[in-house]
This record gives structure tokens, sequence and C-alpha cells, in this order.
């Protein structure tokens, strides 16, 4: 069963791009500082490419990884912060939803790609400049989703959307 709320959240460049595969392409203290206030005791669901280049386990929240091999990821150890690796999507979900009631999804794009029918809210920084890469998010339809707040800053703004 899927928990109530599935919220993706990410940094967006004005095109769309969220990464070249690698690495985001926005590093903002204030995005960051946001992500980990507002993810921070939910369940983080992302893809093996993202947490390795997170390059660790995040403290305060459960994250799961999604990869095709899950034995091959290092756990994190005494279980400070806690961390799993799960071979679907439909496992993440599964596992996400018997811990909390609120799930985000951090990408990358497969994820993204995977997860977006299931998305109930979205929770962006839209960047106002172009970003070099080839991932994107997929495209945000006002037939599906709703825009519901919008916190403007200096070059970006925080966007929450609903679906409809």
């Amino acid at each position: 069963m899927d928990p109530a709320r599935i919220i993706g959240i990410a940094i967006v460049g004005a095109n769309g791009v969220i990464g070249d595969g690698d690495r985001q392409p926005f590093e903002i203290a204030e995005d960051w500082a946001r992500f980990k206030r507002v993810t921070s005791g939910h369940p983080l669901i992302m893809g093996r490419r993202t947490h390795d280049a997170i390059g660790r386990w995040l403290p305060g929240r459960t994250t799961i990884v999604v990869t095709r091999t899950p034995e091959a990821v290092e756990l994190p150890a005494g279980g400070r912060p806690a961390g799993h690796a799960v071979g679907s999507l439909e496992a993440a979900f599964d596992l996400a939803g018997s811990l909390d009631d609120v799930v985000y999804v951090a990408g990358g794009g497969t994820i993204y790609e995977q997860a977006w029918e299931r998305l109930t809210d979205l929770d962006l920084t839209e960047v106002h400049a172009e970003a070099e890469g080839s991932v994107r998010l997929p495209p945000i339809h006002p037939d599906a989703w709703v825009e519901v707040s919008r916190e403007p800053r200096d070059g970006f703004d925080f966007v929450s959307y609903r679906r409809r």
C-alpha cells in the first residue's frame, strides 16, 4: 500500500534539467538546508547513482536506495543513519509505506520517471537559470498539477505542487 503522500523533491533548472547523470547542476546552501529540514524524519527513496553522488547516508531519515544489485550497496553500520537497498521501486514504496505516511522521492531521472504517476506532491527548487545536463524532470503539466505555494528567493523559488 502506498503512503498517503509521496513527494518528489528536486532542484531544477529553468530548462527542466536536474543533472548530468552524475551530479545535480546547482549547489545552493539554502536549498540543501531546506532539503534537510523537510525530509528529516521521513523515508527518502533514491536511485543508486543519486545516493553515490551524495556520497554518504543522510542522518535523520531512512534512505532507501533502489538498485539492480542491492547486495552491492554498503549499508550504514550501527543503525544510524538508517539505510536500506532494494531491487525495485515497488519494494522501496512498500518499505517506505511501512515506516511513514509521508515519503520523499529524491531522484534521479529514472526514479522520477518510474514514480511520476504515484507522486501526490512536488517540492521543487526552481532555479531561474538553465542548467547543463541531459537528465530532466518529467514535465509538470497544468492539467495534472496545481501550484499551491511559491517562495521567491534571489535567483530561485521554492515551489510546491499538488496533483489534481
